[in-house]
């Protein structure tokens, strides 16, 4: 087993506490034999004790007589009008005045007409798809649309002013895709989408 390599220097950290601890104890016994003069503590002003309060006198209370409560007020019927028998009550002409689903006429939102995007065709970014439904609810194929964040540009790489209804226009949809317009059905979305 190999020896140690620090044992001598645990040697001297003993020997320096023994040697600290020695000097502490010689120290305080110097101290304490040193003359050092305390003074006396005054002396102590004996105070007499308080006298004790009286003790209050207990007096027999006479007995209260029970609350008087007041019954609760009573709700005071109001009279019921009487219905007079001879008139009518009309009811609301419902034909005239459309409500729910009747203030959706047909072809209040027409189909936008746009390049007709293959459903297996990738689009590339800044084009999305836009699928809209006929008023009895047939799905008509998805067109051609710029994405809302999207800056179309030309051929050149120059920024293209945004079509309002952010149509594609031919020239610039994405190259190897079949140009082919949406056909309207019929109905009266054709006729909302012409006004």
């Amino acid at each position: 087993m190999p020896a140690r390599t620090g044992k001598g220097l645990g040697v001297w950290l003993v020997g320096g506490a023994c040697v600290f601890t020695l000097a502490c104890i010689g120290l305080s016994v110097w101290w304490g034999s040193t003359g050092i003069e305390v003074e006396a503590p005054p002396p102590l002003a004996e105070a007499p004790l308080p006298n004790p309060p009286p003790t209050p006198v207990a007096r027999a209370r006479a007995p209260r007589p029970p609350p008087v409560v007041a019954p609760a007020p009573q709700p005071v019927a109001e009279p019921v009008p009487e219905l007079a028998t001879d008139t009518e009550v009309q009811e609301p002409d419902m034909e005239s005045q459309a409500t729910g689903i009747q203030l959706f006429q047909p072809g209040t939102k027409p189909i936008k007409r746009g390049l007709v995007v293959p459903d297996d065709f990738e689009l590339p970014p800044g084009y999305v798809r836009h699928f809209q439904y006929t008023d009895s609810g047939e799905l008509v194929a998805a067109v051609l649309m710029f994405h809302p964040d999207h800056q179309p540009t030309d051929a050149n790489g120059q920024p293209v002013p945004m079509p309002p209804d952010r149509l594609v226009p031919e020239e610039l949809a994405p190259p190897g895709m079949p140009i082919q317009r949406l056909e309207l059905p019929e109905g009266a979305e054709r006729a909302a989408s012409s006004q």
